[in-house]
């Protein structure tokens, strides 16, 4: 997965599954990881929800909290992806707290910029 400037968005999918991964766990060497897939998989959603695949938003948002936003110290689901934004640039915000750190805000940036254009 690759965020660029726009923003524009590359996946590259292989002929195999993609396995599942376990959730993200914060710390100075995660953080930036958790940051760069949160605002990829929000890009994401907000393209799923454009085209009317709402029921699939809703269980990924489920799935956004099991994967990120949990482990950062969210304690429910979200049910819009603007909920979710929030909660996440809370918890974030705290967590870079917690370790001492700032992480840039290049791709919320892009994201952001795509989501209310």
């Amino acid at each position: 997965m690759l965020v660029l400037n726009g923003p524009a968005k590359v996946d590259l999918i292989f002929g195999q599954p993609h396995a599942a991964l376990p959730p993200w766990q914060p710390s100075p060497s995660t953080l930036r990881g958790i940051d760069d897939h949160f605002w990829d998989w929000t890009l994401w959603l907000r393209s799923k929800r454009a085209a009317g695949k709402q029921h699939l938003v809703e269980a990924e948002l489920g799935k956004l909290h099991e994967h990120l936003l949990g482990p950062l110290g969210v304690m429910q689901a979200r049910a819009t992806i603007e909920l979710a934004i929030a909660c996440y640039r809370t918890a974030r915000n705290q967590w870079e707290r917690r370790l001492g750190m700032r992480i840039p805000r290049t791709a919320e940036g892009a994201v952001v910029q795509a989501l209310h254009p």
